[in-house]
């Protein structure tokens, strides 16, 4: 591509990312417009837009996205959300920090153990009847979880998808996550309930009639359909064991999420049309047009540009390559999807790692892996998780806008990514 291409396709994705920041239009407007814009000007075309792997929609995303939606909406008719937003309330004595920090340790947790985007679909029908019991606003519940998601997902090689590019690129275990993210993110899962603490410290008040009202309530007259719940938690079961057993399997989230989705409409007395009607259709659109527009930065070459920049300013000092690589990828991670990001700085970072004499300890790839998963919090689109949690929001008519999310996620990223680079001076600096 020539550089009229670039700048092209730098205004149109900047032009977008300046309309859903202002909210004057809605972003799923904004983004298929930008789509369509990327396709106009030939900065993208219909094989690069709809087959590449590199530059094209994440079908794999698109799809993982629906299955979970058509089993999250099966679970919804059975009163499971409405069992669990009771019990939980019920242990936490009604205490609404309590209630946040227990949705936001599983969360983390979960996250580590499934992707963060499927943990999100699943907890956040829960805290929204949570918040409804507790009669508070549902958007500081639902800010802090899906932080709590990117924040767990980093701990593990399965948590978060760029931290399975690295893995791939950079001959990393599961045990080699652990090891080395593992023991900071819980760190930052202490901190962020802290933050939690300090930000909804107005929302996070304590009704003694409403806790009198909700703990006289039994969680068990929730459960509207027995039979139906059995077959959802069965089939539940069946797709996180296909997601963990994915290094033996081989077979890709979107697949186990859809094959779960099928079954369970094949062997449900569910309406195919109601469940259907579940689907964040808006959600998976705007994706759709997000990855078209990524995929235009990638395809001119800008995202290689920037990349490439970054890894002139790094030259050879690993300590300053360390920082600047945490710092710069936590920024752009805020902007443009992680994925792709990773997915091109990978091989520049192993060109690095190389020129280095190797990296024994793997520092830069740490470095990489910490800036991308934790700068997604930045931002309302700064990761897939984020955009899912908006649109149930706004599917409840409890909409969070960008500036509200954002307000928060600088505050948590800036913390985060600081706390972060004290950890790997440390550790592989000072320490080792």
């Amino acid at each position: 591509m020539n550089d009229w291409h670039s700048w092209a396709a730098v205004a149109v994705f900047v032009g977008a990312y300046a309309l859903i920041i202002s909210e004057k239009i809605h972003r799923v407007a904004v983004a298929l417009g930008g789509a369509g814009l990327m396709l106009a000007i030939g900065a993208t075309d219909d094989v690069s837009a709809f087959y590449s792997e590199d530059t094209g929609v994440d079908w794999n995303v698109i799809f993982l996205l629906m299955g979970m939606m058509v089993i999250v909406g099966v679970l919804k008719k059975t009163g499971m959300f409405e069992y669990l937003a009771i019990w939980a309330v019920k242990r936490a004595r009604a205490q609404p920090f309590r209630v946040m920090a227990m949705l936001v340790v599983i969360t983390a947790v979960t996250s580590a153990l499934l992707d963060n985007v499927t943990t999100v679909l699943l907890i956040a029908p829960v805290t929204l009847l949570v918040c409804e019991r507790l009669a508070v606003p549902s958007a500081p519940f639902l800010i802090a979880e899906v932080m709590a998601s990117n924040i767990g997902g980093t701990a593990t090689l399965v948590g978060d998808p760029p931290n399975i590019i690295i893995a791939s690129r950079a001959g990393l275990t599961f045990n080699d996550f652990l090891v080395h993210l593992a023991p900071l993110v819980v760190v930052l899962v202490v901190v962020l309930l802290g933050l939690c603490r300090f930000m909804f410290r107005a929302v996070l008040r304590f009704d003694e009639d409403r806790a009198a009202e909700i703990m006289a309530l039994e969680e068990r007259e929730a459960i509207r359909d027995p039979r139906m719940l059995a077959q959802g938690l069965v089939v539940l079961g069946l797709v996180v064991t296909g997601f963990v057993l994915h290094p033996v399997l081989h077979y890709a989230p979107s697949v186990v999420a859809l094959l779960g989705a099928g079954l369970l409409v094949a062997v449900s007395a569910v309406e195919t049309g109601d469940v259907l009607a579940e689907v964040e259709w808006p959600t998976l659109a705007f994706f759709g047009g997000l990855f078209i527009m990524i995929g235009g930065l990638i395809g001119t070459g800008v995202v290689d540009r920037i990349s490439q920049a970054l890894a002139g300013v790094i030259g050879g000092n690993e300590l300053g390559g360390a920082m600047t690589l945490l710092g710069a990828s936590a920024v752009l991670s805020g902007v443009v999807d992680n994925i792709p990001y990773v997915a091109t700085m990978a091989p520049i970072t192993a060109d690095l790692v190389h020129h280095m004499g190797g990296g024994g300890d793997h520092v830069l790839w740490w470095a990489l892996a910490l800036g991308a998963d934790l700068g997604g919090n930045a931002t309302a689109i700064g990761a897939s998780a984020n955009v899912v949690v908006l649109g149930i929001a706004e599917r409840n008519r409890q909409p969070i806008s960008f500036w509200q999310f954002t307000k928060y996620g600088l505050v948590v990223t800036a913390v985060t990514v600081a706390l972060s680079l004290l950890y790997v001076w440390l550790r592989y600096f000072v320490l080792s």
